[in-house]
């Protein structure tokens, strides 16, 4: 009898809580992936595993330097990843709450003993000398951002590097990062229009630009930084970050001509 009670019971209870996912449907959401932010691991193939899988950072896609290996998933796309840190885009900060993260098995530069003057980090970049990406990587990462892009509909100039959201402490994926081929090649990411910089290559126009307007241009595009109109670390970190990304032929984290013609045309397509 008391079995049959349980039953009745359980039937009873399961019968008045029942979830109905298919007669209303509410309109006000949004997708928690606005970016999708690129990173090199720095270290090997085997050590980027042990530390994306057990340490403290992680990141939703780990791209080997192993011709035949899959692209691994390491983090469900719904959960939040360990990747970003502190960080800031487009107004957004703390980008781990609504970016995919990428890491690409690539050992970034190698180390001579001006790395340790941490005041001149700009400069060092521009002296570094990278490792390139593989062939093989890029069509990888090339394919797996189509695929991304398509189902969470991010944003071109929301396909960033580490260096883009976080320029004070980071330099990931590094200039040798093909930013340029995976927009041609792939429809990826943000480009300029040739067209665009000739009309803002103009060296009078420049010069009236002041600190402060070079920084609202930055922030325009979405880096993070205040308009203080002073050159400070932080500007010369941004315009480096900027450089590697839409220029790395020429890093400096100082702001020229070029650079400026860059940017004035990123704001002219994308704003």
């Amino acid at each position: 009898m008391r079995i049959i009670l349980l039953i009745a019971g359980a039937l009873i209870f399961t019968s008045c809580y029942k979830v109905d996912n298919r007669t209303y449907k509410a309109t006000g959401y949004n997708e928690r992936v606005k970016f999708i932010i690129l990173h090199y691991t720095a270290v090997d193939t085997e050590r980027s595993i042990r530390t994306l899988t057990q340490g403290e950072v992680s990141a939703h896609y780990l791209v080997t330097d192993k011709r035949w290996d899959s692209i691994y998933q390491l983090v469900p796309v719904e959960k939040r990843a360990w990747h970003a840190g502190q960080s800031e885009f487009g107004g957004r900060t703390n980008l781990n709450d609504s970016s995919i993260g990428i890491e690409v098995v690539n050992k970034g530069y190698k180390k001579t003993i001006a790395d340790l003057d941490t005041e001149n980090e700009v400069k060092n970049i521009a002296n570094r000398e990278f490792y390139p990406y593989e062939d093989y990587q890029i069509k990888k990462i090339g394919r797996l951002l189509q695929e991304l892009v398509k189902e969470y509909k991010i944003s071109p100039k929301n396909i960033l590097g580490h260096s883009d959201v976080a320029p004070a402490r980071k330099q990931d994926p590094g200039p040798m990062f093909p930013w340029e081929h995976l927009y041609r090649k792939y429809g990826v990411g943000a480009w300029y229009n040739a067209a665009d910089f000739q009309k803002f290559y103009d060296q009078d126009l420049y010069e009236k630009y002041s600190e402060a307007d070079i920084q609202m241009e930055l922030k325009r595009y979405g880096y993070g930084l205040d308009i203080n109109g002073e050159k400070d670390g932080t500007t010369i970190k941004v315009i480096g970050a900027f450089q590697a990304h839409f220029r790395p032929a020429k890093v400096t984290g100082e702001m020229d001509l070029e650079t400026f013609a860059i940017l004035k045309a990123l704001n002219e397509k994308y704003d």
